[in-house]
């Protein structure tokens, strides 16, 4: 492969207490979290609008926030939530927890948010590169936007990417695969004219029954016993959702393998997954009425990503000790969706549901010898296992919230991620209403 060398001079647009890279569920929260601390906040995503897999990726419901009727996210992440329900955004299952949104209305919640916190936002903004000190610390963050290379400055950044991006671009070490396949990608789309007061829609488009998969299983079953005869290329599910409006429904149901942090292959993944919405809709169209007179109203503006690389960090979270619900010394967040594995070939899935909602540790955020980088959500340390059921939003809202506390504390103090107050941290956290 031909290299060639590029040199030119970047301009510091802005400096920091912290920096937040990625404005989906993790990054919002800990840009708002780390805000409403005291801390001089940048939010910087790669999109026109904040929401990341909920907004970009039309990934519903929003899911979990209860569990064995006890509220398991709260503090910050629950505040957006009634701000959303009261804004006719959102819609809160009960018992378990679960949330239906409008998308739009989702994202003009989170801007809300973002800007009464005083953030400072650079959307618009795809991460290109960072520079380091000798002392192991993040120096800067490089963005490409209209205005050419930026660069900001900080104390502390936290890397809410989902796929550790800026802790790859450090070199933080990474989970190791061990031969086994990603989970698939899958873009969600919207089908509108569909008969949503129809029993078999309105059953499987609410998500409110702990310990079930909520995927239609009528539709299900016809559909694998009729694979072969109707050509149906890979799916999972199908998986339904309210938009909250009448005549739509989200669907989740293509997937294809495909690794999201390889350009070419994400590229040629996010064409097959293109042409397969199209493909069930007329599937859907052609053999249920509740669908007969469906059409894609929308596509997601990206394919969801389930799983790309995890840090190793100074403690890897086990499915032993996760569906145990053991309770770590520096606890910071809950977990509580089931262990969710699905089969990159064929339309399986593992669904392994929790006994009690699950812990998470601070030491799962940070790196060894990365003293001012923080991580949360999807890129977090965690095994194949744990991190299976760790992926979903509320749990990167809550992992996000503890980051952006923590981050701030450390600006305010001068001192490294890991050696942060933990007790101090946790009262915190505590005080802004996490369940821990």
């Amino acid at each position: 492969m031909r290299e060639i060398t590029i040199t030119k001079q970047v301009a510091v647009v802005g400096s920091y207490d912290v920096v937040v890279v990625g404005g989906g569920p993790a990054g919002v929260f800990a840009a708002i979290a780390a805000a409403r601390e005291g801390a001089k906040v940048a939010l910087v995503e790669r999109f026109g609008f904040l929401g990341g897999m909920a907004t970009a990726g039309l990934v519903m419901p929003l899911s979990v926030f209860t569990y064995q009727n006890k509220r398991v996210i709260g503090g910050i992440p629950y505040e957006f939530l009634e701000r959303l329900e009261a804004m006719g955004g959102g819609y809160i299952e009960k018992p378990l927890g679960n949330v239906a949104f409008d998308p739009e209305l989702y994202k003009l919640c989170m801007q809300r948010m973002v800007l009464e916190a005083g953030i400072e936002l650079y959307m618009n903004s795809y991460l290109s590169g960072c520079t380091m000190g000798d002392d192991g610390k993040i120096d800067s963050i490089l963005f490409e936007n209209k205005n050419g290379t930026e660069a900001l400055t900080a104390k502390i950044f936290i890397d809410c990417t989902g796929d550790a991006d800026l802790a790859a671009m450090a070199g933080v070490p990474m989970q190791e695969q061990n031969g086994e396949p990603l989970q698939p990608l899958s873009t969600y789309f919207v089908l509108a004219g569909v008969d949503t007061a129809s029993p078999l829609v309105f059953e499987a488009m609410h998500h409110n029954k702990q310990g079930e998969n909520c995927h239609c299983l009528p539709i299900r079953e016809y559909l694998l016993e009729h694979a072969e005869q109707l050509d149906i290329p890979e799916f999972g599910g199908p998986w339904f959702c309210t938009t909250l409006h009448e005549g739509c429904v989200a669907v989740n149901m293509t997937r294809t393998a495909g690794n999201a942090c390889d350009n070419r292959d994400y590229t040629a993944a996010e064409c097959r997954l293109r042409e397969d919405v199209y493909r069930m809709a007329d599937i859907l169209r052609n053999n249920f009425k509740e669908f007969e007179n469906c059409y894609v109203a929308s596509v997601a503006t990206q394919a969801g990503v389930r799983e790309t690389r995890r840090i190793k960090g100074v403690h890897t979270m086990t499915a032993e000790e996760y569906i145990s619900g053991y309770r770590y010394e520096d606890s910071i967040s809950r977990g509580a969706h089931p262990i969710d594995i699905h089969a990159t070939k064929g339309s399986s899935q593992i669904a392994h549901f929790l006994e009690q909602a699950a812990y998470v540790p601070y030491r799962a955020l940070i790196a060894e010898q990365y003293p001012n980088l923080l991580v949360a959500g999807r890129s977090l340390s965690a095994d194949r296992k744990a991190f299976a059921s760790m992926r979903v939003q509320a749990s990167c809202m809550g992992t996000g919230q503890a980051a952006g506390v923590a981050a701030a504390m450390c600006a305010e103090s001068g001192c490294g991620v890991k050696d942060v107050d933990i007790e101090a941290l946790v009262k915190k956290l505590r005080d802004l209403g996490a369940q821990i």
